[in-house]
């Protein structure tokens, strides 16, 4: 046992990210803020005691946990001064100056900077508005005098689902809405990224240039893209470790072949320097006008390493590498661990490195036959070892699974990587100087490509539906993948325990967490948390008592996560006589006050109503003589009668400006 663990504590710089993720993730999903006097004093305390105090792994790990959960705690409380719109705005003037527009496919966003004084609030903010009719998009640098409704942006609708409010404070988004008019006054001739990128997207007037080029997720057909996403091959419109590991090695080999054939160059510098610089810089140029995602990030950084690696004749990929990358982003936006993009990345990566650590791939000695063969095979165990890394975050966050995505990978990603992504690159290039040849050859590629994707969707079963994966379920399947990745077996122990112990922890998390999955009940009865909308369970569908609500865009979405259902379903409305609904299950009954009138006229019988455990209304209702009934917030309600409530009250629901 002694030389297990020491064994263990061998390396322990690679729990450090790890550690530090689950206690950030801890602070972003915890059902209200902490109260912590003095986070300031206390982050400080601890960092001191990391770097000066001594003492065993277990009791660092804990000072560690805690230093991560501060830092998250400062950081959203200090770092981020977004401000949040405390109400809807309909029909008001303001003057904003449009700063990013976001390509899609249906509808038209722009993102607009605004000054504090238009919202009263004491910072300049950022806006994101859909324009309806049918005037023409502005260009970046534009200053438009507008007509707009702003809506705070929607918070969690029902517990342990997406919190697009948290999502928005992070990435300094106030409020969303629609413009209803503008006009032009005059624009901003200062040079931006942004402005760069909208430039390309005018000159290539292409999707694929918007979508593997500029970054832009949502430029891609709503119907294409639910063709690529159940083939598996989704991650294509996320620019990524493999638009990366592309253009970074064509930029990588073509330097090196011009460096190569210039011999006052070569006698002076080796030829694989100058060829990783200039490929940096270009890489670098890329990465800026790509959007700037999290994925696109840790691509770069892991890029970045590689031609480090390369330079200074040392090991490009490594386990320490990839850490110190994970920690780059953590310690720049701790929120990173919350979102999908982040966790997918790092999970494949972290599997790819595991599995391929010890393993080594000689070719000098085979033929074009066998290298052909190893590079086949080298490409499946790739992709299967990428499909089980992120399975977990896949079924988390989308709550299905594409059960061909092995196969998606292995045929489509090659045709992307040797024809449409040089065509489009290239294409790109040249659309800006005039030329579409290009590019039209890619999107006629692009449009056989979708075919084979059909075909590989029109399979039996293609997509499996998944139940939601509650957190404490997720954490489990995570911790599992970590013991399995971190865990140092003792190969030629003769114990089996300790031969196979990372494999045998893996297991019996994992299968926790899929019992848990398996076995938990799920809520008949939903109400968001300003009382409008509800959803209740009858023969296990949900019904709704209204058929839309444009304010609740994610609520129909989020009843549906927790009840197992497709978000393509059509909602059901369940109308409430005289403005009434009852729900009645084996544990309790509910009533839920739809309008004034009926409150009025009906509060006192339910109030008095024995047969009614809770009463819920439209509006916020406070009565002594039954306020042990009445139910307040956002809640869920299980078969057994456990109410479940919304998290509110958070640092992003109402900052302190």
């Amino acid at each position: 046992m002694r030389e297990f663990l020491t064994k263990q504590f061998s390396d322990k710089f690679l729990w450090l990210p790890i550690i530090l993720a689950f206690a950030a993730a801890c602070y972003f999903s915890m059902p209200t803020e902490p109260n912590i006097s003095h986070p300031v004093i206390a982050f400080i305390s601890c960092a001191i005691i990391l770097l000066f105090g001594k003492m065993n792994f277990l009791i660092r790990g804990a000072v560690l946990f805690v230093f991560g959960f501060l830092y998250a705690t400062i950081y959203t409380q200090a770092f981020i001064k977004t401000p949040v719109l405390k109400h809807d705005l309909r029909e008001v003037d303001i003057i904003a100056t449009v700063t990013d527009i976001d390509i899609a496919d249906s509808k038209r966003r722009l993102v607009l900077r605004i000054n504090g004084d238009e919202l009263n609030t004491k910072h300049p903010t950022n806006i994101k508005l859909t324009i309806t009719g049918d005037k023409p998009t502005p260009d970046v640098g534009d200053v438009l005098r507008a007509k707009v409704s702003l809506f705070p942006p929607a918070h969690a609708e029902a517990p342990e689902t997406f919190n697009y409010a948290r999502w928005a404070y992070f990435n300094g988004l106030t409020a969303t809405g629609f413009i209803i008019d503008y006009n032009i006054l005059n624009h901003d001739d200062n040079f931006s990224i942004n402005g760069l990128r909208s430039a390309i997207h005018n000159k290539s007037n292409s999707f694929l240039t918007d979508g593997l080029v500029l970054g832009y997720k949502n430029s891609v057909p709503e119907n294409d893209k639910q063709i690529w996403t159940t083939a598996g091959v989704g991650h294509i419109w996320s620019i990524s470790g493999f638009h990366m590991t592309l253009i970074g090695g064509w930029l990588f080999a073509l330097f090196y072949l011009i460096c190569r054939s210039i011999g006052f160059i070569t006698r002076r510098v080796p030829a694989r320097i100058v060829a990783c610089v200039c490929a940096w810089v270009i890489l670098f140029l890329y990465v800026c006008i790509s959007g700037l995602s999290v994925a696109t990030m840790r691509a770069f950084l892991m890029t970045s390493s590689v031609f480090l690696a390369l330079l200074l004749g040392r090991d490009a990929i490594s386990m320490r590498n990839i850490s110190i990358a994970f920690l780059v982003l953590f310690f720049a936006n701790p929120h990173f661990v919350m979102q999908s993009g982040f966790q997918l990345s790092f999970a494949a990566i972290f599997g790819l490195i595991w599995f391929f650590n010890d393993k080594k791939f000689d070719n000098s000695n085979k033929n074009i036959f066998q290298k052909f063969k190893s590079c086949i095979f080298a490409a499946a165990t790739t992709a299967i070892i990428a499909t089980i890394f992120t399975m977990p975050f896949i079924a988390t966050h989308f709550n299905s699974i594409p059960t061909y995505s092995l196969i998606g990978n292995l045929v489509l990603l090659p045709i992307f990587s040797i024809i449409i992504m040089p065509l489009v690159i290239l294409g790109t290039i040249f659309a800006c100087m005039g030329s579409h040849l290009l590019l039209n050859i890619a999107h006629s590629v692009y449009l056989w490509t979708l075919h084979i994707a059909q075909n590989i969707t029109d399979l039996p079963v293609s997509n499996i539906n998944i139940p939601h994966i509650s957190n404490l379920a997720f954490s489990l399947f995570v911790l599992g993948f970590v013991f399995l990745i971190l865990i140092k077996p003792i190969k030629d122990s003769g114990i089996w325990l300790y031969r196979y112990a990372n494999y045998v922890l893996c297991g019996i998390l994992v299968g926790f967490g899929i019992l848990i999955v398996a076995t938990q009940s799920r809520p008949v009865f939903y109400i968001t948390p300003d009382h409008e909308l509800i959803g209740m369970v009858y023969d296990n569908k949900l019904e709704f008592n209204k058929a839309r609500a444009s304010n609740h865009y994610f609520a129909f979405d989020s009843f549906r996560e927790l009840n197992g259902e497709p978000h393509s379903d059509k909602n059901i409305r369940r109308k409430c006589p005289d403005g009434v609904c009852i729900y009645k299950s084996q544990n309790f009954t509910i009533a839920y006050i739809q309008k004034f009138k009926p409150l009025q006229k009906h509060f006192m019988n339910l109030c008095m109503d024995n047969d009614i455990d809770y009463i819920v209304s439209y509006f916020d209702i406070w009565a002594n003589a039954c306020n042990h009934k009445i139910l307040h917030g956002g809640f869920v309600i299980y078969p057994s009668g456990h109410i479940k409530y919304t998290p509110s009250g958070r640092w992003w629901d109402n900052p302190h400006e």
